[in-house]
């Protein structure tokens, strides 16, 4: 069984980084969006950066940032890939090239449409720099909202075939140790991303949710 991929979003801290990494997750994933109560700065970025080891990656998140709000960070930090978490269209992500983007979309509404629309911009547009769709809550909040996902009607879209023609998909939205195995087993996605779900207070992990998060999900993978 492939092994599922491990982000652990909304790092405020550099030892919440440590942990993260310590516990062998993935990526890590920082905040730049003034509005989220998770947003960090450059100074703060810098210092998770330079205690996060090698191979794991640091996926810096942006909501509506135009492309020069996106460039003054990633020339300022050695990001691994950026984020997008809010209504940012295909066309947006092509003119990002080079810079690797994990794009969030909220599948609301005629869900179908919206993965066919991605779909042909892939296509149409080149979009090799697209690394992944994230899956993430239908709602008002970027990222960390807590509140669980329509695990079954994803299902149910890829028993359709809706996500074939694009990159892989990352599970979100509401994950914790306690669903993560069963979101996991059900979906096999090529990643999942937990932030609120491994939080000791806001802007505080607590490293033994987060060890028991990656321990949930390598028992799925094991098929346990």
């Amino acid at each position: 069984m492939a092994r599922t991929r491990i982000k652990i979003c909304g790092i405020c801290r550099p030892q919440d980084a440590l942990a993260a990494a310590s516990a062998g997750a993935d990526a890590i994933g920082m905040v730049f969006h003034p509005d989220s109560p998770r947003c960090i700065g450059i100074d703060d970025a810098r210092q998770i950066l330079a205690v996060l080891p090698p191979f794991v990656a640091a996926i810096g998140l942006f909501v509506d940032a135009d492309a020069h709000a996106v460039a003054r960070v990633t020339e300022q930090l050695p990001l691994t890939a950026i984020q997008l978490h809010g209504t940012e269209a295909p066309m947006f992500v092509a003119q990002l090239k080079p810079t690797p983007v994990i794009k969030a979309l909220r599948l609301v509404g005629d869900a179908q449409q919206t993965l066919a629309q991605w779909r042909a911009a892939v296509a149409d547009l080149h979009l090799s720099n697209l690394w992944a769709i994230l899956l993430e809550t239908p709602g008002d909040v970027p990222g960390g909202s807590g509140v669980p996902n329509d695990w079954n009607a994803l299902h149910h879209l890829q028993q359709s075939g809706h996500f074939d023609g694009l990159p892989p998909f990352i599970a979100a939205g509401g994950l914790t140790a306690q669903n993560v195995g069963e979101v996991v087993r059900l979906l096999r996605p090529f990643a999942v991303d937990v932030s609120s779900g491994v939080e000791a207070a806001r802007r505080e992990k607590s490293p033994q949710k987060i060890q028991d998060f990656i321990r949930a999900v390598r028992a799925a993978d094991a098929g346990s």
